[in-house]
């Protein structure tokens, strides 16, 4: 059974993304570097074409670019067609000696962190480069200047924001331009919905990627406990002979065409069980008793 493509841009990639960042910021233990790798290779095999990383995915602040190196290193090891896999990272957030963490939305800072990003990954231009989070010290729309800039320079494919309101994604279109926001990429999950709602439906009238990151709820120990904590979820799983991951990942994708969630894993075994959703197809009723979840 072929997997249904979903739009990024000008980029098609399967329905479900990898999260990488676990495998250079997972609780410890932290994976091995060969350990990550083989993480990464499980989920291109399970068929996700779709790569998300960032700079500051590092397990320190003076590493920055660590998960950026382990995802170019995957791919250069991989047995599969490397030209097939869309690799998205991002910048705009600062680290500093003593883990001081902050933002820099000034163009200075975004072109060289653009220009670390191509050197991490080895690659002439990043496919999809997103602002990180905002930088409010600043003007929201001379930031997006920057990021059009940079794509019409060759050095960004296509350009996304993370951590937007719908008052910054009006503006992101009043500066690139309509057509030229490829995918926006917030929060959601059945414990955080309730503040990105309006943009995951404001992305769908307009065909821009929705990309829900931490779409279990997290790396504290929500992902896990799905099923405990939301019983319309550990029903259907059980009815359907599925995780209850599974389910939250499918119910997900039923949002709308244009939703492309990002699980993360730092184990092969976790983005198995993740890329299995893709083929997972909801009934109306399953439907209706999890959308109870936005409630």
């Amino acid at each position: 059974m072929s997997i249904q493509q979903r739009r990024i841009g000008q980029f098609s990639v399967s329905p479900i993304g990898l999260g990488a960042m676990p495998v250079s910021m997972a609780r410890e233990p932290r994976p091995l570097e060969d350990d990550a790798v083989t993480t990464i290779h499980a989920a291109l095999d399970a068929g996700i074409t779709l790569i998300d990383t960032a700079d500051i995915y590092a397990p320190s602040w003076d590493t920055m670019g660590h998960n950026e190196r382990i995802v170019a290193r995957a791919l250069e090891t991989w047995g599969g067609d490397r030209d097939s896999i869309v690799v998205a990272t991002k910048g705009g957030i600062t680290r500093s000696e003593g883990e001081k963490w902050g933002r820099d939305g000034s163009p200075e800072y975004l072109r060289s962190a653009v220009e670390k990003s191509l050197r991490n990954l080895k690659v002439d231009a990043i496919d999809l480069y997103y602002w990180h989070r905002p930088d409010r010290h600043l003007l929201y729309a001379d930031c997006i200047q920057v990021f059009k800039e940079l794509k019409q320079e060759g050095k960004i494919k296509e350009i996304g924001v993370s951590n937007a309101n719908v008052e910054e994604l009006d503006l992101t279109v009043e500066v690139l331009g309509e057509g030229e926001l490829a995918a926006v990429q917030n929060e959601f999950s059945p414990r955080f919905h309730h503040t990105s709602l309006p943009e995951l439906t404001w992305c769908g009238e307009r065909g821009v990627a929705f990309l829900p990151f931490s779409p279990l709820g997290g790396t504290g120990g929500d992902a896990k406990k799905v099923g405990e904590k939301y019983p319309s979820v550990a029903e259907v799983a059980s009815e359907r002979g599925v995780s209850p991951q599974q389910v939250v990942l499918a119910w997900e994708l039923a949002q709308g065409d244009h939703v492309i969630p990002i699980p993360g894993a730092s184990r092969p075994a976790s983005i198995i069980d993740s890329a299995k959703a893709m083929d997972l197809e909801l009934s109306e009723h399953d439907l209706q008793r999890l959308n109870a979840l936005l409630g």
